[in-house]
């Protein structure tokens, strides 16, 4: 059985590894410690299984720029699980609870990039129709977005800027 649960000061060590041995590089696994040591976190959840960690998601800030306004929304990423256990669905439970847990808390608007034949299914778009692209040089239909509440991009528009700390991951 699967335990999806907010990750704690103690699983420091389990969700390094889950995100080195998922990507094979510890650009992630940096990121994520990065933005720990700065207290940029919106949500970070672990998967369980048989009290071993084996999944990861996190959700941080961003800044939406545009000529007119600057508006605060939530990026997921980055989102591992280890290799033994991909395709079991764990990554999609990550996802689920994450979302929700953004939606409890309030964020309205969450912008991902990734794989454009995954994210779809929790609801992502490509975020360039609603007039949204991302700081980085991405094929549009990698960057993506989801609204937690009805209407939450109407009006809006802008370039997400992530924390410098995802600059870093290569």
């Amino acid at each position: 059985m699967v335990v999806i649960r907010r990750e704690r000061r103690t699983d420091a060590a389990g969700v390094r590894r889950v995100n080195e041995e998922a990507f094979a590089r510890s650009g992630e696994a940096d990121l994520v410690e990065a933005l720990h040591r700065q207290g940029d976190l919106t949500l970070s959840l672990v998967a369980e299984v048989n009290d071993k960690i084996v999944g990861h998601i996190l959700f941080s800030p961003v800044e939406v720029v545009a000529e007119k306004e600057r508006w605060t929304a939530v990026a997921l990423g980055p989102m591992a699980v280890l290799p033994p256990h991909q395709r079991d669905g764990i990554g999609s439970q990550l996802v689920r609870a994450g979302l929700a847990g953004c939606q409890q808390a309030g964020e309205p608007v969450v912008f991902v990039l990734g794989h454009p034949d995954y994210y779809p299914r929790f609801g992502f778009e490509p975020s360039r129709p609603c007039g949204i692209t991302c700081e980085y040089d991405v094929p549009a239909e990698v960057f993506m977005v989801v609204e937690l509440e009805d209407g939450a991009l109407a009006g809006r528009e802008g370039v997400v800027q992530y924390h410098p700390a995802f600059a870093e991951v290569t």
